[in-house]
């Protein structure tokens, strides 16, 4: 199926490997655009490794964020290799990589060294700290920016350890934010002609996440502390054990308690100055949890969910991941998409989270296999089997 998203008709260059680039890439591969993965010849980005688990040769975890693009492998460190790039280049709309900064500039590949010759090349680094800044050229790794960057520090329970979360969210948001800079770039380069280098830095993006955490600290000194799953300035927000399980109940506002009272019963707390305004639940959540605990966990969750619901008492069962992925909605909305590997054959996929009415996303291709495309690839630049084979025997490709 040819592309048809909005990047339609775009070239991106990736230059990246692990999870933050892939996923950036995978993202605008996603929204049309050509994705041309250079990979490190016999081994391939450091993920297709990572593991186990593997699906017969391949890892779980590159399968989940290199669908829809194509594998060309060439050390372009080889001076060869090196022409193979400038010409990829060339053509090219987009160049996304994640290297220490410095490394680039050390083989003339970096924003500065090839502004000139391509003018209208958009060229997205991401990095752990940025390239600018007392700390540039230290290395970043997701757990370590989420230590740095205060996450940890305000995940756990409060008694306990701080926690990194479940998902490699420093790289994961660093991904999200330069595809979002990728394309404002290219909406730029629209009015103006020019591309720019759009410079991601993972601890950047993990503090824009304190959010109201930094908003108190900015305000008022204060400095948050780990509260387990209840929320600093509503309650109750948190956790709550049922007679089978654990659900989310997250009580937005006085009238939704309200509701929450009557449906379990506990009218007398709305009367109880304790628990009668937000700000007074929040200074007695410990209090408020224990009475509530002791009443929710007499039934089922599938009870109290279907009551709190139907008086508009937001609330969720707490749910693992194979329960998530057989939720009806997420088959209603075409989040999980099944694909045709090379060597796997039949493949299920998550997809494509941003619904566009005129111009959506697609998954089109599984993720390729180690240099898949080479030759389709270096066919275009003009490269016949005899030459591509040369390179191939001498280790370029």
């Amino acid at each position: 199926m040819p592309p048809s998203g909005p990047l339609a008709g775009l070239t991106v260059l990736d230059l990246s490997r692990v999870l933050s680039g892939p996923y950036c890439t995978m993202l605008l591969a996603d929204m049309g655009a050509r994705v041309v993965k250079i990979e490190q010849p016999g081994r391939g980005d450091d993920t297709r490794a990572w593991g186990p688990p593997f699906v017969g040769t391949e890892s779980a975890y590159f399968l989940s964020i290199n669908r829809n693009k194509e594998s060309v492998t060439l050390d372009f460190k080889e001076p060869r290799g090196r022409e193979i790039l400038d010409r990829l280049l060339e053509r090219a709309d987009v160049l996304v990589e994640n290297f220490r900064p410095g490394a680039l500039e050390r083989l003339g590949l970096d924003y500065e060294s090839i502004r000139q010759a391509h003018p209208r090349l958009i060229h997205c680094s991401i990095s752990g700290f940025g390239h600018s800044g007392p700390r540039q050229h230290e290395a970043g790794y997701d757990a370590v920016i989420q230590a740095e960057g205060g996450l940890m520090s305000v995940t756990g329970d409060a008694d306990g350890p701080p926690f990194r979360l479940g998902v490699a969210i420093a790289d994961l948001v660093a991904g999200l934010l330069a595809a979002q800079g990728i394309a404002l770039a290219l909406y730029a380069r629209e009015r103006t002609g020019r591309g720019q280098q759009v410079d991601i830095s993972m601890l950047d993006g993990v503090v824009s996440l304190l959010s109201y955490h930094a908003s108190i600290y900015l305000t008022t000194g204060t400095v948050s502390r780990r509260v387990g799953n209840r929320h600093a300035t509503i309650a109750p927000y948190d956790t709550f054990p049922a007679a089978d399980g654990e659900f989310f109940l997250a009580v937005g506002n006085d009238d939704q308690f309200a509701r929450f009272c009557r449906v379990t019963g506990l009218q007398t707390l709305v009367e109880d100055e304790r628990f009668a305004t937000n700000p007074a639940r929040v200074v007695n959540a410990s209090d408020l949890k224990a009475r509530l605990s002791a009443v929710l966990r007499d039934r089922p969750r599938a009870h109290w969910l279907e009551a709190l619901t139907a008086a508009g008492v937001p609330c969720g069962s707490v749910r693992d991941v194979a329960e998530v992925l057989t939720d009806p909605q997420l088959a209603a909305r075409h989040m999980i998409e099944a694909v045709e590997h090379a060597a796997l054959g039949p493949l299920k996929l998550l997809g494509v989270p941003i619904t566009l009415s005129g111009t959506p996303g697609s998954v089109r291709t599984a993720p390729p296999t180690l240099g898949q495309h080479t030759d389709t690839v270096l066919g275009e630049l003009g490269f016949d089997r005899d030459a591509i084979g040369r390179l191939r025997r001498d280790g370029v490709l």
